[in-house]
């Protein structure tokens, strides 16, 4: 007599569908939430000082501004505060994300940013998904391709197949009119983004230098990332962006992110350490410059 298993009854799949969507839904947000790179200056603000009243307002103002829009800047300067205590600051959100995704992940990164930057009189910090700063000094519109932070994944060997697909979304990315650029090419995907504080011109401008130093520097690594301090360029066999035209195709590629990050990225992670192991994929590869946007900057590792 043949014995067969029941069918998972329709309650059954329809919990299970469920606890599966909320957890890919959890490992989308962390991953969104990833830690790039945060850096602080070194001069502080006196707790109730004039400029502590503007930042928390600059802060408050960031946070609300993302619930509506991907990029907003703010300076403010309430009554009674001297040239010294403006308080000026922007958001970004990588081009692709929703309104709740973008004001998720700004949450979580001025939350962050105010524990590493305690009294600090500017910060800036980048996740996955978005990107924050804030100064006593203006910088808003001013281009700047200090690099900020810099990886290279293990090197692929000989595939010239691969590092064509590599070096024809690279091409794309430095090439495109868009402050928001996304390319594939086979396995692999690229994303290149500017703060949209920039003119066209400028954006350009940055992401030309961004992908050329990338190319150079990763050489034929299988990934790479290249931080500027207004603009990115990044590749990848895993992706990077996060629309789909369908929430089930978002969820599948959110499936393959989550796995890799589970999988790998812990053994090539950045850290204040180099490990042996980031010593045999990269012996003589700079992981991070330290000199983040100037010189009164300093790097935190969380």
């Amino acid at each position: 007599m043949n014995m067969q298993s029941p069918s998972p009854s329709p309650p059954l799949l329809i919990l299970v569908t469920i606890i599966l969507t909320q957890s890919l839904k959890n490992c989308y947000s962390s991953s969104l939430n990833s830690l790039i790179y945060v850096g602080c200056s070194q001069l502080k603000y006196s707790p109730g000082s004039p400029y502590e009243s503007n930042l928390n307002s600059i802060l408050t103002s960031i946070v609300s501004a993302a619930s509506s829009a991907n990029y907003n800047n703010f300076k403010v300067a309430l009554p009674g505060s001297a040239s010294g205590d403006v308080a000026y600051g922007l958001f970004q959100c990588r081009g692709d994300l929703a309104s709740p995704d973008c004001r998720q992940c700004v949450s979580a990164a001025v939350a962050r940013l105010g524990a590493s930057c305690s009294l600090a009189t500017g910060g800036a910090l980048q996740l996955e998904g978005c990107f924050v700063r804030f100064d006593n000094d203006s910088f808003v519109g001013a281009e700047d391709k200090t690099v900020a932070a810099d990886r290279c994944g293990p090197l692929v060997g000989d595939d010239s197949a691969e590092l064509a697909r590599r070096d024809s979304v690279l091409s794309y990315l430095g090439a495109g009119g868009q402050f928001f650029r996304v390319s594939e090419a086979g396995r692999v995907q690229g994303v290149a983004q500017c703060v949209q504080d920039l003119s066209v011109g400028e954006c350009q401008d940055c992401l030309s230098d961004a992908v050329e130093r990338l190319r150079t520097q990763c050489g034929s690594a299988s990934w790479g990332d290249m931080f500027f301090a207004k603009c990115y360029a990044r590749y990848s066999e895993r992706g990077y962006t996060s629309k789909p035209a369908t929430y089930g195709l978002r969820l599948k590629k959110t499936l393959r992110r989550c796995a890799y990050i589970n999988t790998i990225r812990p053994a090539i992670s950045f850290t204040s350490r180099v490990s042996p192991i980031q010593r045999i994929i990269q012996p003589t590869q700079k992981r991070f410059n330290f000199k983040l946007f100037n010189e009164k900057y300093r790097k935190y590792y969380l």
